[in-house]
């Protein structure tokens, strides 16, 4: 059998396809000395390669237009506008008539670039660093000779397989998923941004598979399972036809869960759930209405600031909210405001930090940023005119925060007010419970705030202490650790005693035993990947409400996440049946 590299999975569903290798990364250039006679080959080398990726620049933002959008594709501009700069050609030039080869002057100078916009204090100059770095990737691995590939060189129906150290916010504008049929990458964790990214698509993936792309080349056959995260490379006659009979069995499972999507999801007992979609693009709130979700549970607002160079204007953000409160109708749609830093930067748009999610990020840029925040409140007051928006605020720490942000919310109505402008006022607001301080204050926020959305992802990470983007960490990151689930229980305890809903949108909840153990901790609303609904209906109408809070109840008083897992796995077992429960986690 085929050597299978092993992974985690972050998006289920087995494909065959081709690998695509998208390798991403400035690449290490070695010093080479020119003889002075190689001086004038060197220079027409070095402008051969600037023209190349210029044309290659116009032809991405040409495609990205047709899939992200004018105001996405104005990235590429600028990186066009940095190769035609004439004091970087002169500098590298001069570097070249000094002996250096093309490649290494090249490297020089945007290093030193980079270095010299990262050290500025003016954010505009700091907002270059992401263009810089892309054009230092593109242009030397022209002079390198290094495979030169962007997604959007896949014609639809190329039944590709992306492989890549990792998936950054950059390249994600550029994914043609009409051309790619599954996602592998080196780096991630299930929580990881490419992981939550492939659920939303629907795409299979693996990720953390640490060393794929060294040992895969591009046009390699490559059986990819998103299921049990792994990936196959050059997969023999008989191991396809073995694939094969799985997928057909996966598919068809689907499909059964798919028929539930008119399904109310009510426990055995008759205790009601709601099950809502988490979004990230405004594209995706009319297949989340029609896979049954009771509404949003989580809208995503990086989409409009990642890999772009200027802030979105105060109209463009109103006309993605509403698309997406219009597909909900009257159905509840959260909406997030900018949760960005950490794992999700805009190009350039914060300072170089030794720890960014411990940084400036979320709702503390927001604060500190007021204009700028308003714009988005602005924005989110008039949209919530087309449905039942809810104002969303991550990473909150403190009661002050909630103020202050309320303070500002005020200031954008009486703005609207003054313009004439439509707007809803009493748009009800909640914070995310994703650190432990938030968790263990959650009392302080009672009377400030209407909603509680606990954050599994990050609260799990800031928690254990455990990066949930490092593959190296994988199997420190556990949900069922108890101290999260106490962390989550309290939450719960504190808002329904408080009469708040209290809702968890993180990917623990797409995950069988966990979404059983957050059933079991009083949890009524859940959000998730809209794919991932079926799955979670199907075990809402399984379980009864007292089978899941005893198993809980024993899970939290275990000494450590493997007993939680167990407890949970076999109430679990008991109330759906060992066969059902084993397809599910496959689904999962």
């Amino acid at each position: 059998m085929p050597s299978t590299i092993h992974g985690v999975s972050a998006s289920p569903g087995i494909v065959v396809g081709e690998a695509h290798l998208l390798f991403w990364e400035v690449p290490e250039v070695r010093a080479r000395v020119i003889a002075e006679d190689e001086i004038e080959g060197e220079l027409v080398r070095f402008h051969a390669a600037v023209e190349k990726a210029i044309d290659r620049l116009h032809r991405v933002k040409a495609r990205a237009e047709e899939k992200a959008g004018a105001a996405e594709a104005a990235i590429f501009d600028v990186q066009v506008a940095i190769l035609q700069d004439v004091e970087l050609r002169k500098r590298v030039e001069t570097l070249i008539r000094q002996s250096l080869s093309a490649e290494k002057a090249f490297d020089l100078v945007l290093i030193e670039w980079r270095d010299h916009f990262a050290r500025s204090t003016n954010p505009m100059m700091r907002e270059r660093i992401g263009d810089i770095t892309d054009v230092h990737i593109r242009v030397l691995s022209l002079l390198l000779n290094l495979p030169d590939h962007d997604p959007v060189d896949l014609e639809p129906g190329s039944n590709a397989i992306l492989v890549t150290h990792d998936l950054t916010p950059s390249l994600t504008i550029q994914l043609d998923r009409r051309a790619i049929v599954g996602i592998a990458t080196d780096a991630g964790t299930r929580t990881s941004h490419v992981a939550i990214l492939a659920r939303s698509l629907g795409l299979p993936a693996v990720v953390g598979l640490i060393d794929a792309t060294s040992k895969i080349t591009s046009g390699d056959r490559l059986i990819l399972d998103g299921t049990n995260g792994t990936l196959i490379p050059r997969p023999t006659a008989a191991v396809l036809a073995q694939f094969a009979d799985r997928a057909q069995r996966e598919q068809a499972a689907q499909r059964e869960l798919a028929s539930l999507a008119g399904a109310e999801p009510v426990m055995t007992d008759g205790t009601r759930v709601t099950l809502l979609a988490n979004v990230d693009l405004p594209d995706e709130a009319a297949p989340a209405a029609a896979s049954g979700a009771g509404g949003v549970g989580l809208m995503r607002t990086e989409f409009l600031v990642l890999g772009r160079t200027a802030m979105p204007s105060e109209d463009e953000q109103y006309e993605a909210y509403a698309k997406v409160l219009r597909a909900f109708g009257t159905l509840p749609v959260v909406i997030r405001t900018y949760d960005v830093g950490g794992d999700k930067l805009p190009i350039g748009g914060f300072p170089h930090e030794p720890n960014p999610f411990l940084g400036w990020r979320a709702i503390r840029m927001c604060l500190d940023e007021p204009e700028l925040f308003k714009v988005q409140l602005r924005a989110l007051l008039r949209a919530a005119v087309h449905g039942n928006a809810r104002i969303l605020l991550p990473l909150v720490v403190s009661v002050e925060e909630v103020r202050q942000a309320r303070f500002l919310l005020q200031e954008a109505a009486a703005e609207l007010t003054r313009r004439g402008v439509p707007f809803k006022a009493d748009v009800p607001l909640g914070v995310m419970i994703e650190t432990p301080a938030a968790a263990m204050s959650a009392d302080s926020f009672v009377g400030e705030v209407q909603f509680f959305s606990i954050g599994t992802n990050d609260l799990v990470q800031y928690t254990l202490a455990v990066d949930r983007g490092n593959a190296s960490l994988v199997t420190r990151f556990t949900p069922l650790h108890p101290a999260v689930l106490r962390l989550i229980a309290r939450t719960v305890q504190v808002g329904h005693g408080a009469g708040l809903e209290v809702e968890v949108c993180g990917e623990m909840a797409s995950q069988p035993l966990m979404a059983y153990a957050l059933l079991g901790l009083g949890i009524r609303t859940l959000s998730v990947a809209a794919p991932g609904i079926p799955v979670l209906k199907r075990i809402v109408r399984g379980v009864s409400a007292t089978g899941s809070a005893v198993a809980a109840q024993a899970a939290l008083a275990a000494d450590t996440p493997r007993e939680a897992e167990q407890i949970l796995r076999q109430a679990l077992a008991e109330e759906l049946g060992e066969e059902l429960l084993g397809g599910l986690l496959g689904l999962a």
